[in-house]
């Protein structure tokens, strides 16, 4: 039996010919990250293993992006104490405020993650990663410390879920309706610890972009990781941000898969996720009149160049609603400074919207956004947990940049359709 593309990957990095679903392995790391929540942890871990030095100064990356720039004395207090490590271990990849971003939009875009490698993070959403043909996966605060000393995880192999993508997007879809769409149609634990592997046609028409808002949410239908194949764009983005050499891994035609989804592309409609799970899924035509308070958009789904064009199409020569707050957080610098460039600042600005300096801000219910008691916000985040963005009665809408657009002019949810502005063509 052949093997997966996440399976070729491990057996790679662990020294061994052919690994299976089910087995546990020892693979060596290309890449461990932190940010300012868990990275604290695992540093007082890595002192309690009597760790002395990281087992590569390249190798680490450390991302203050959750509660920076600080919002209190505690969370600064966190900051200080990452700092002070990645300054003593001589930390090549860290990224403090001035030249941060929200880490899985950042490694990136600063080449650090390339295909073929094996990534973990202590944040579960690393696995936004696989966009790039790497196995990339979130871990907890132990076992990121651990990693820091030795450069090896363990990993039990992971079997794998088949998702075809045939046909084209329409214009308003994007890849945040996509990875909704399938999250509804399976489930919050429909790929639980299984490798989500998106193929088929449709991939063509899937920009980077939209490709790192898939895998982003892999772990949103409880996976282990996503991954992509690596074609002509994959490679020309890894080749343009990049210096390192990668490893392509393709699927053996015989390899085992638990279950084999069709989506045609073609088919799906702007969706959002209602509360209180990503799995809660309507179609913009089935939502009904529902009225918010708040709209976000950015966070390391959807805060790239792409999502910020896509919601500046929709607010050109339009305004927030009266008494409505609309937030928009670039996701690293580059892109706030490529927005800046293309003018889509201006548009945000004139729209009434504030925008922010690159964080994870409000995703997580951390600053510049909480909510309070009783009101709706439409996120373009991952999650919408109970009291995930603020108090344990609000409530929060997954959705595109283009739907939250839309819907902070209109006040409600609302489809971009009838907005008007010029479209996003995928």
């Amino acid at each position: 039996m052949g093997m997966t593309m996440t399976q070729k990957i491990l057996a790679a990095h662990a020294g061994l010919e052919r690994v299976a679903a089910g087995e546990y392995i020892e693979a060596k790391l290309d890449m461990v990250l932190g940010n300012d929540i868990t990275a604290p942890v695992a540093i007082k871990e890595f002192e309690k293993m009597g760790g002395k030095e990281v087992f590569h100064k390249g190798k680490i990356a450390l991302v203050p992006d959750h509660f920076a720039p600080n919002k209190d004395i505690k969370s600064a207090e966190q900051c200080k104490f990452m700092r002070e490590f990645a300054l003593a271990q001589e930390v090549d990849n860290y990224f403090e405020i001035g030249e941060m971003g929200i880490e899985h939009a950042l490694l990136p875009e600063k080449g650090l993650v390339v295909a073929g490698d094996v990534v973990i993070g202590a944040d579960s959403h690393t696995c936004t990663y696989g966009a790039l043909g790497a196995f990339s996966t979130g871990v907890g605060s132990t076992d990121m410390a651990a990693a820091m000393v030795t450069g090896e995880a363990w990993f039990k192999v992971p079997s794998a879920i088949k998702f075809n993508l045939r046909g084209r997007p329409s214009k308003w879809v994007s890849g945040k309706d996509i990875i909704l769409h399938i999250i509804g149609k399976i489930g919050v634990d429909g790929a639980l610890y299984k490798s989500m592997e998106f193929v088929g046609d449709g991939i063509e028409h899937l920009t980077m972009d939209n490709r790192f808002t898939i895998s982003n949410m892999a772990i949103e239908a409880g996976a282990k990781n996503g991954i992509f194949p690596v074609d002509q764009r994959t490679i020309e983005y890894i080749r343009e941000h990049s210096h390192r050499d990668f490893q392509i891994y393709q699927a053996d035609e015989d390899a085992k898969y638990d279950k084999v989804y069709n989506i045609d592309l073609s088919k799906i409609r702007p969706t959002v996720a209602f509360p209180h799970l990503p799995d809660n899924t309507r179609t913009i035509d089935e939502v009904g009149n529902i009225e918010i308070d708040q709209v976000v958009i950015g966070s390391c789904t959807n805060g790239r160049i792409e999502d910020l064009r896509a919601a500046a199409k929709v607010f050109k020569n339009k305004k927030v609603k009266k008494g409505l707050r609309a937030i928009i957080f670039p996701a690293t610098q580059k892109i706030y400074l490529q927005a800046i460039e293309e003018g889509l600042i201006s548009i945000f600005i004139e729209a009434g919207a504030a925008v922010s300096t690159p964080t994870c801000g409000p995703c997580l219910g951390g600053h510049m956004g909480v909510l309070a008691e009783g009101e709706r916000c439409v996120a373009t985040t991952n999650r919408n947990f109970v009291g995930r963005m603020g108090h344990a009665t609000s409530e929060i809408y997954l959705a595109s940049p283009a739907v939250a657009a839309a819907s902070a002019i209109a006040g409600k949810i609302f489809n971009p359709e009838k907005i008007g502005g010029q479209g996003d063509e995928n």
